[in-house]
């Protein structure tokens, strides 16, 4: 992976979740462990959220709490470089407004511009689109 690329939750959600498909699963693992040997992907404040949310909760049989906390220092840690803002959640609005897309799904898009990001690899968005200058890429889409 040359170009800087932003990893949208649901790459960290498959990669703990003993449900998914092993496909996914091992997507998902390869692209972490690119992330944090190559040092070229970030994630936002809002990924960790989301992240957490779903394994302490609909996933939480698949991770208990100490794990998380580890997953988190270990993974995300090393990966995070966009917090929230004002500034972040004003071009988040303006990427809802003019894209129609979720308002989720902008500020992710607003986080992976603001890390300068020419790629966002999510399952979210339609695989191939461009938004602001960054190219979405569905990684599970042969899964």
């Amino acid at each position: 992976m040359s170009a800087k690329a932003f990893l949208d939750t649901n790459v960290f959600v498959y990669e703990v979740d003993s449900k998914a498909p092993k496909a996914k699963r091992r997507i998902a693992h390869d692209l972490i462990r690119d992330a944090l040997k190559q040092r070229r992907s970030v994630v936002s404040y809002q990924v960790i959220q989301e992240f957490l949310n779903v394994v302490t909760g609909k996933f939480s049989s698949s991770i208990n709490t100490a794990d998380a906390q580890q997953y988190v220092n270990t993974v995300f840690q090393p990966l995070i470089v966009v917090q929230s803002s004002i500034e972040l959640f004003s071009a988040a609005l303006g990427i809802h407004a003019r894209h129609q897309i979720s308002w989720y799904d902008s500020l992710i898009v607003a986080a992976a511009s603001e890390a300068s990001c020419s790629v966002l690899y999510t399952e979210d968005l339609q695989h191939g689109a461009k938004i602001n200058g960054l190219r979405i890429e569905n990684p599970f889409r042969a899964a």
